[in-house]
Formats: C-alpha cells, structure tokens, sequence
C-alpha cells in the first residue's frame, strides 16, 4: 500500500502522578515535574507526563511554607498512573504517629492499579509504608528519620547510610537534593545515560549520584584553607581506559595515601576505588548507547580491561549485561 503520508501516532508517554498531600514541602513538590518534565527525545517530545493530585476533589492544598498551592486534580488521577511519587509533608497526622493511614488517604492509594511504581521522597515513605507498600523491602528515608521510622514499621529494612534505594518497583529516597538523585536515576533507567545527562545538564545538578552514596558526610563543603581532590578526580577521569593506582591519584594532590583517602570520602562520600568503578559504569553506559564500538572495545575504552570484567561490574550495577543494556537502548532511541 502506498505511503499516505500520515504520520505515525506517537507513543503513549509515561504518566507521573505527584500525590500533594497537606504540608508538603514545596522544593521536595517540584523535583518529579523539574527532572521528569525535561526529559526529551531526540525530536523534542517529552518521555513523560507530570500531573499533580491531592487526596481530596481538586482544589487548594496546604505547604510548609506561607502560601498555598492549587491542585486540579482529586485522587482519580492515581489510577491512571504509570508512577506515583509521594513527596514530603510536615503535617502527616497519624501516618507518622502511628504509621496509620487516614481514611481519605487509604482510599486514595486503594485507586492505584498493580504493577504501578511508587515512588518515595524524604518522609514520603512513612506514607507507603504505612500503606504496607514497603513490607519486607529495603527502604531509606531522612538520616533524622530513620530511626523512628524503623521502630514504627519494624516490617521495612531500613538504611539510614544511602541516598535512595531502587527495589525494582518500589522506590524510595533521603531528602531533600536525595529526591532529585532518585528522579534522575529513573530517567536513566528509562530512557539512558544520555538523555539522564541533558536533564541534568539543564537543571544545572551532577549527572549522577549513586544511591549507595552517604547520606551524610562530614565535610561535605571543604574548608577553604584545606586541599581537595577535586584536581585527582579531574585527572583521573581522563584517564579512566588507563590502570589507576591510588598513590597516583594521591600525588596528584601532593598527599599521602592515608590523607588523600580520608580527605576523598570527607568530600565524595565513597571510597576512591568505589568512586572509580562508578565513572567507569558510567562510561560503559555512555558508549553503549551511542557508539557502535564491540563489547570488548567499550570494556577497554571504559577501562575494566576485558569484556568479562565489565559484564561482571555492570551486572552488579545494573543487574543486566552489556549485551542486554545496548539492546534495550537502543530500541528507547528507536521508539
């Protein structure tokens, strides 16, 4: 049959449901339309779309701060979610007095279909686990929070030490800037390295941070007056296809090995060596989705050294192979 013309019709985009629940925080609020909101392909059209609901029929809820916001949306919009992300509130009552959930609120959340992916900042997790969302999952929350929300929900394996946890479907998150990490390493699980980057990019934050960073590290500003490493990871970037040895790194900042490393996870939250396997998953993404470079070129450019080194790093990483990974990309890149 010929060619009418007729384009063909774009693909459904995935729909985030933001629940506004009264007393939330508004920075914790904007982050999934921020980071989802500018994911884009290659044409300009957006992977997703944000939508913001409350618990009640559309109407104003209730911040943290001295204003109130509009939402126009009542909690219908949950079950037509493919995601829901819970932020923070300061006014959760009973769910984080007792880890109950109001009535209102649990006949809100009974709308969410199975298979959906929830989503938690900050003390938003108090609210999927006192759903029973969180049961026998590993979970984090707020470092102040932390113990408090394991004595309320002794069923949830908390870890107060990480960024955000991934658990496949159920996502939870810190605060605060932990929320923005969470959003953009669901980009990158959607849609790839490179379109997680240009989000990051645009909304002017670190590209990545991984969940398994600290949550709290001691100087995470350094003191004016003391060295950083900042120049070592800069040299050491450009060199990530080369054998890096740690006192090489040291001298780059003129330190000893002991001093460089104490003074890199005051500053990175990780040790140097983990920090490096990192970068070099990072890369391997990065070539994988947009070179045509064989597996075992990318392992080298990457710098694990052999294909089976690297399969082995970014299964831990990504539970996939490289294989499986470029596989997936590129059908995103082609859909």
């Amino acid at each position: 049959m010929a060619d009418t013309g007729a384009s063909r019709a774009e693909p459904p985009r995935h729909r985030v449901v933001v629940l506004a629940l009264d007393g939330v925080i508004p920075f914790e609020l904007g982050i999934p339309q921020r980071i989802f909101g500018r994911a884009r392909d290659a044409a300009g059209r957006p992977f997703y779309e944000v939508v913001t609901c409350s618990v009640r029929p559309p109407g104003p809820v209730r911040t943290d701060a001295d204003f109130t916001i509009l939402v126009e949306h009542g909690p219908a919009a949950l079950a037509t979610a493919d995601t829901v992300v819970v932020p923070a509130s300061y006014e959760l009552g009973p769910v984080y007095e007792e880890g109950r959930l109001t009535g209102e609120l649990a006949a809100a959340l009974a709308g969410i279909r199975p298979g959906t992916r929830l989503v938690s900042i900050c003390t938003g997790g108090y609210v999927l686990a006192a759903a029973g969302f969180l049961d026998g999952r590993p979970a984090t929350t707020h470092w102040a929070s932390a113990a408090h929300f394991q004595r309320l929900f002794p069923n949830v394996k908390v870890d107060a030490d990480v960024l955000f946890i991934d658990d496949g479907e159920v996502l939870t998150s810190a605060g605060v800037a932990a929320g923005v990490d969470l959003c953009l390493h669901l980009v990158r699980r959607d849609q790839g390295t490179a379109v997680a980057n240009e989000v990051a990019r645009l909304t002017v934050v670190p590209p990545h941070r991984d969940g398994g960073q600290a949550q709290y590290i001691q100087r995470p500003v350094p003191e004016p007056q003391l060295a950083t490493t900042r120049s070592a990871r800069a040299w050491a970037l450009g060199r990530l296809d080369q054998p890096l040895r740690l006192r090489d790194m040291a001298a780059q900042e003129t330190m000893s090995v002991r001093t460089f490393t104490r003074r890199f996870r005051e500053e990175v939250g990780i040790s140097p060596g983990q920090w490096l396997t990192q970068q070099r998953v990072e890369r391997a993404r990065h070539l994988l989705e947009s070179s045509d470079l064989s597996v075992d070129q990318v392992a080298r450019e990457a710098g694990f050294g052999t294909a089976q080194s690297m399969r082995q790093h970014l299964q831990t990483a990504l539970g996939v192979t490289p294989t499986a990974y470029r596989r997936t990309f590129r059908d995103v890149a082609a859909g």
